[in-house]
């Protein structure tokens, strides 16, 4: 992602030449700003001046690499922070299931690097393979939330609920009741019917989400296999596009259920180069 124009101004603004404790930018400005109250032209020469100070920095093409070099490295520092905290919320087990599925992807890209790192279409193929992988993180984010929600109170609780039910269902039956007594029965009838169906809900979804984490794994292990007749950075990257695709429907999902369970709302979009922590990672 590169810097927006703002990024460009703001940085031309604050430029601070090396040994210099305060931006000489700042310093022309409260020179300007003060002669300006002896005599208001010279806030007009002033913001003149500011406007051409601007336009000829920005314009600068050294100074849009340095601003861009200076962006990047903040991105990716940010980016490395937010999957600290990513990981952090994972268990053991999805820990080592993103790890054996990064290993998979660095394995493939190590093979088509044999090339050299600047070989054509390595690092489109590189983005390709950090969206495939964070769709495969935030789906084992997702199961987790599912799995917590149902075991927090585990199968006694919800044998409960179920007895409690077919109780409330028996005296409802019952002819001589208070017309306000039936109520409050049907209403308690209602919510416990409301618990079972989302724990019901749960476990399907728990279902589907492991189905399509073993599709990720599957067509990973296919581009491998594929990899091995075609090195083509490029080509590799196209397939990995037409699998996202694929999931275009699951990420939709994915995003819906992180609404509703509130437990990454924060992580909606994909950190900057996606790979495993140090952690995570495992001897081959």
């Amino acid at each position: 992602m590169k810097p927006r124009l703002g990024d460009y101004l703001k940085a031309a603004f604050n430029a601070r030449p090396f040994g210099m404790f305060v931006p000489p930018n700042w310093a022309g400005l409260a020179a300007f700003g003060m002669l300006g109250f002896l005599n208001p032209g010279f806030w007009l020469l002033g913001a003149g001046l500011e406007l051409g100070y601007l336009y000829a920095l920005i314009s600068s093409p050294r100074f849009r690499r340095t601003v861009e070099a200076r962006f990047s490295g903040a991105k990716m520092q940010t980016g490395q922070l937010q999957l600290a905290e990513l990981f952090s919320r994972l268990g053991p087990d999805a820990r080592n299931a993103y790890a054996a599925m990064a290993r998979r992807c660095h394995g493939i890209q190590e093979q088509l690097a044999g090339g050299g790192p600047q070989a054509p279409g390595l690092g489109a193929q590189s983005e390709a393979f950090n969206r495939l992988l964070w769709i495969y993180v935030r789906l084992l984010l997702t199961r987790q939330a599912l799995q917590k929600l149902i075991e927090e109170d585990g199968e006694a609780e919800e044998r409960r609920i179920a007895e409690r039910r077919m109780e409330l269902a028996r005296r409802l039956k019952q002819n001589e009741m208070a017309e306000e007594l039936r109520q409050s029965l049907q209403g308690q009838l209602e919510i416990l019917e409301q618990r079972l169906t989302k724990r019901r809900e749960a476990r399907e979804k728990i279902a589907f989400v492991e189905a399509e984490l073993q599709r990720l794994q599957e067509q990973v292990e296919l581009l491998r296999e594929q990899t091995v007749v075609s090195t083509s950075p490029e080509t590799v990257s196209n397939r990995i596009d037409q699998i996202t695709a694929t999931l275009s429907g699951t990420t939709e999902w994915i995003g819906e259920q992180q609404r509703v369970l509130g437990q990454f709302e924060d992580l909606l979009e994909p950190p900057p180069l996606l790979s495993p922590p140090p952690q995570a990672k495992e001897s081959r």
